[in-house]
């Protein structure tokens, strides 16, 4: 699920996990870097990563990658065996790692990735300090994105006529 559209994040998207934003309520964001191998930065840039399922561990004052699945290309290393579904590191700095531990341990929070994205020639992924939603919640949002798109229909329709 490759995306290669501009974002706010000041570089182009690479991977979306939409899923995210229906299963939880995203209360904070942070920007972490991510420890790579070559094999993984070359498939990345080919569009082979999938964020979906993912998500963020924190252990030993470190924030871990769960999940995310990069797919080696085919001209891959002969002698690197490639793991696509590799634990791979989180770039944090301190006072988040920390913010971050007191959320989830206190709190009851998850943390979800959210995209994953180029800036300025690295790859950087969005994590979201998250809150599960519950099926009334996501009834709730369902419903009102359904009036706010009829609401656009019926606007748009007034204009014209």
């Amino acid at each position: 699920m490759a995306k290669d559209k501009k974002d706010t994040h000041g570089g182009s998207t690479i991977a979306l996990n939409k899923k995210a934003k229906h299963e939880y309520f995203i209360e904070e964001r942070f920007e972490a870097g991510i420890v790579l191998q070559g094999w993984e930065v070359k498939a990345i840039r080919a569009g082979k990563v999938q964020i979906t399922d993912s998500y963020v561990l924190l252990k030993n004052g470190e924030a871990f990658l769960f999940g995310a699945q990069i797919s080696p290309l085919l001209s891959a290393s002969t002698h690197v065996k490639p793991d696509p579904t590799a634990t791979r590191k989180l770039l944090l700095h301190r006072e988040e790692i920390s913010k971050m531990i007191g959320a989830v341990e206190r709190k009851g929070y998850a943390l979800i990735p959210l995209a994953m994205y180029w800036k300025g020639g690295r790859v950087k992924v969005e994590v979201g300090l998250a809150k599960g939603k519950k099926e009334f919640d996501k009834r709730a949002a369902e419903k009102e994105r359904d009036w706010q798109r009829e609401k656009g229909r019926l606007m748009r329709h007034d204009a014209r006529g």
